[in-house]
């Protein structure tokens, strides 16, 4: 008994150090003006299902401040950069050439279906259909890669 309680204590401390292993708390202050900076359209977003939804981009990309770049960029700071602007990244010529600045309505657009918005993007990402889901996503995203969760 005493083997078993003390794996799971491992395992939920390491859970816990893991990228997005911390708790994100949806009425905290913090995180109620970051979401709130997106504007009308947001105020009914869901950051905690958002950070749900986004398990499936860790797959390639981070999102904590000073974290590495996957197959993806990391994430951290995004809303305002430019598309293709983080260093040390090899990004494809088409997003080199998009003119895109990262905001909520273009990010929107974006994990609704990347290659709709940049055609011969290297981004495999299908896209995500559910527009509550891309939504709560998108609130999320500002939210941890503002500081204000992971």
């Amino acid at each position: 008994m005493r083997t078993i309680t003390l794996t799971l204590l491992g395992a939920l401390a390491l859970a816990g150090c893991s990228q997005g292993g911390g708790q994100l708390n949806k009425d905290d202050p913090k995180v109620k003006a970051l979401v709130a900076e997106l504007g009308p359209d947001y105020a009914t977003a869901d950051v905690v299902n958002g950070r749900a939804q986004f398990e499936q981009c860790r797959q390639c990309h981070t999102v904590v401040k000073d974290g590495p770049s996957m197959t993806g960029p990391n994430l951290y700071g995004v809303f305002g950069r430019a598309a293709a602007a983080k260093p040390n990244f090899n990004y494809s010529d088409a997003l080199k050439a998009s003119g895109i600045t990262w905001d909520a309505a273009t990010l929107n657009k974006w994990i609704t279906e990347p290659r709709a918005l940049v055609p011969n993007t290297r981004m495999s990402f299908p896209g995500m259909p559910d527009p509550a889901n891309r939504r709560d996503v998108v609130a999320y995203l500002k939210v941890a890669s503002s500081g204000g969760g992971n």
